[in-house]
C-alpha cells in the first residue's frame, strides 16, 4: 500500500482507462452538438436568412447551448466519483481527479462560448 504523500502515481492501466473515458465523454458531447446543429438546420429551413447564426430556432439553440455541457458535467462528476472509489481502494486516484476537473473545465468553457447564442435573441 502506498501513501498519497509519496507522489508515486504511475499507473499505465488507470491512465489508459481514464483517457478512454475522457475521449468517450468528449465524443458524446460532440455528437450531441452535431445532432443539435443538423436538427436545427433541418427545422429552420429558409427562416434564418436574416439571422447571424445558421441555427435560429429557440429549441435548437437551447440544445446546442445546454446539451454538450450537460454531457460534460455528467462525465466530469462520473470521473470524480471514480477518483473517490479509486482512492478508497488505495489506487492512483489523481489520474481520475485530473480527468474529472478537465471535463468540468471543458463544460465551463463551452458554456461561455454558447452564451452568445442564447443572448442573440
Amino acid at each position: 500500500m502506498s501513501q498519497d504523500v509519496e507522489k508515486r502515481w504511475r499507473d499505465p492501466a488507470t491512465f489508459r482507462s481514464a483517457m478512454w473515458y475522457a475521449a468517450i465523454v468528449v465524443a458524446v458531447a460532440l455528437l450531441v452538438m452535431a445532432v443539435g446543429v443538423v436538427w436545427g438546420l433541418a427545422v429552420s429551413g429558409d427562416r434564418c436568412a436574416e439571422e447571424s447564426f445558421a441555427v435560429c430556432t429557440t429549441p435548437a439553440k437551447e440544445i446546442l447551448a445546454f446539451g454538450p455541457p450537460a454531457v460534460l458535467l455528467i462525465g466530469g462528476l462520473g470521473a470524480l466519483y471514480r477518483a473517490y472509489r479509486t482512492w478508497q481502494r488505495h489506487g492512483s486516484w489523481p489520474i481520475w481527479q485530473g480527468v474529472g476537473w478537465a471535463l468540468l473545465v471543458g463544460m465551463i468553457v463551452f458554456l461561455m462560448f454558447s452564451f452568445g447564442v442564447l443572448v442573440s435573441d
